[in-house]
């Protein structure tokens, strides 16, 4: 078969929409990943999907719409979730499941009486749904099992010469597919993760369960009630294993074993086998958009064996980590036996409490607090540092004025970088120390508690970070009371920090600091329980 290559002028758009009324099929862009689409209602176009994908008939696909009055006669009944989740995020990356219409065909539904409904944000692939006239079935143009196609040159690898028409559109601007919710049923539930995150649904709809499917390979006799659950996914040629460790850890394993790489930006410097990068530690987003890209380079690299760096599992790192556990045919391993978790926020957020408590479910916390007041760190070197850049006095009859030296570091971001720049050094070894302390003891869960924990370099060392947080008015009563400060003193003790926001935005789990002990222990329970799945080598 040729295949037509049509760019998006208003000629191409409408020549699209004859092929697809005509029962062609269409490979086109959208905002998540570039889609092969048929006529949703002719059952023999939707078949033709499953051929030339090589994907099984029970694998249901998503029917996309160009406006939100066709969704009414998709459906059976539109619950008021649905008409919420509308309003809130389509057009958009959002797939809602719903019961579906009798003129729906099987053939789209995988067999279900249910149908999964999107509304597209990206504007070429509204066009051509309204240049057909009628709803379009689509899931993403490769072939089944092989990584998602974010950009033409993907497309065309696969398509070209099993389609009739292949749109040379945008590249994919959220990078992998759509979020998928049921709304049936007594709770909503998430099938598939994506760019609209589960805080952001629960923050329209309320309270949602999360599939087990999500994290964890499906039972093969299962009902596949959405695509992504149940069959191999998203797979290069390469053979993937994600290391559950620290950066440092990664590198250092890596480097000795490994022959191909895959990783975060920050490994690069240090990694000395090849490699290709999915994107920065701290941004997920920027992750989603790069990992398909990155997993066809495994391809044209012609990678074997392949170490994954693991992202994080909440907000859109969801949706990352997602797609990699099945890229990599959920091979987890976690090489150290053991993780170091960071535990940081802002002066007087709470995290002692937190500690307190993690230590009460078992784990052992390193307090570097604690370190940096040790007769270890300020020795007689580092007390003549410190002189020579905050002034002889802050040592008074042999003695050094802590209260006088935190004075002067605190007043600007500029003086606690220098503070940092002698003590972190002296504070990473004494914690290093104390890790190895902590591994002869049998801990397999240790708290790295550093308020300083990025600032010092700390979270290189850490395989997960947990970030406590309070608003400033309840941060600045604790440490006035605390450390007995006038109100400007705390004032200017906290400008010298970071805001919540961004503990926030590299936390894998994030605390309320506010919160009563009862609830710390209800709340930190489930994140031990993860936490130690992972070091049973339990897939999460």
């Amino acid at each position: 078969m040729e295949t037509l290559i049509l760019k998006t002028t208003e000629a191409d758009i409408a020549a699209a929409g004859e092929i697809l009324k005509s029962g062609g099929l269409v490979a086109l862009p959208t905002e998540t990943v570039y889609g092969l689409a048929a006529n949703a209602f002719d059952t023999q176009a939707v078949r033709r999907i499953y051929e030339v994908k090589g994907r099984p008939s029970d694998n249901p696909l998503i029917v996309h719409i160009a406006d939100l009055e066709a969704l009414p006669s998709l459906v059976s009944e539109l619950p008021k979730s649905a008409e919420k989740l509308a309003a809130a995020f389509w057009p958009g990356p959002l797939t809602m499941i719903l019961n579906k219409a009798d003129i729906i065909p099987d053939a789209a539904s995988g067999g279900l009486d249910s149908v999964a409904i999107r509304f597209p944000e990206n504007k070429t692939a509204r066009e051509i749904i309204r240049a057909a006239g009628l709803p379009l079935a689509a899931p993403s143009a490769n072939l089944s099992g092989k990584p998602s196609p974010t950009t033409f040159e993907h497309v065309f690898e696969d398509m070209n010469g099993k389609v009739e028409a292949i749109v040379e559109g945008e590249s994919c601007n959220v990078g992998v597919e759509s979020t998928i919710i049921s709304l049936i049923g007594k709770k909503p539930r998430l099938l598939r993760p994506g760019g609209i995150t589960v805080d952001e649904l629960e923050s329209v709809i309320g309270e949602i369960e999360i599939d087990s499917a999500v994290l964890e390979r499906m039972d093969e006799r299962g009902k596949v009630r959405s695509p992504g659950m149940k069959y191999k996914h998203y797979c290069p040629k390469a053979d993937i294993t994600i290391i559950d460790s620290s950066p440092q850890e990664f590198v250092e394993y890596a480097n000795e074993r490994g022959v191909f790489a895959l990783c975060f930006d920050e490994d690069e410097a240090e990694l000395k086998i090849p490699h290709i990068s999915y994107g920065p530690r701290y941004d997920s987003r920027e992750q989603a958009r790069r990992l398909f890209s990155a997993l066809h380079r495994l391809d044209e690299e012609q990678a074997g064996q392949v170490f994954a760096r693991i992202p994080k599992r909440t907000g859109v790192g969801l949706a990352v980590y997602n797609r990699l556990v099945r890229a990599a045919g959920f091979k987890v391993q976690n090489p150290a036996g053991r993780l170091i978790i960071g535990l940081t926020g802002s002066t007087g957020a709470g995290k002692t409490t937190v500690s307190a408590e993690m230590e009460n479910q078992g784990c052992i916390s390193i307090d570097c607090d604690w370190i940096s007041r040790s007769p270890g760190v300020y020795d007689g070197e580092c007390i003549k540092e410190l002189q020579a850049v905050f002034g002889d006095d802050i040592v008074t009859r042999g003695m050094l004025d802590r209260a006088l030296l935190a004075k002067r570091a605190f007043v600007n971001k500029e003086n606690s970088e220098k503070l940092n720049s002698i003590t972190h050094p002296r504070i990473l070894k004494k914690v290093r120390e104390e890790i190895e302390h902590a591994e002869k003891a049998g801990y397999g869960l240790i708290i790295v508690d550093a308020p300083t924990l990025f600032e010092a370099g700390f979270d290189k060392m850490c395989a997960r970070i947990i970030a406590v947080t309070a608003p400033e008015d309840v941060r600045m009563k604790r440490i006035i009371f605390r450390d007995r400060l006038t109100e400007e003193e705390a004032a200017t003790r906290m400008n010298a920090q970071p805001k919540n926001e961004f503990y926030e935005s590299r936390a894998d789990y994030k605390i309320d600091g506010t919160l009563g002990i009862s609830e710390y222990e209800r709340i930190l329970a489930p994140i031990v329980e993860e936490l130690n799945k992972s070091l049973d080598g339990e897939k999460l």
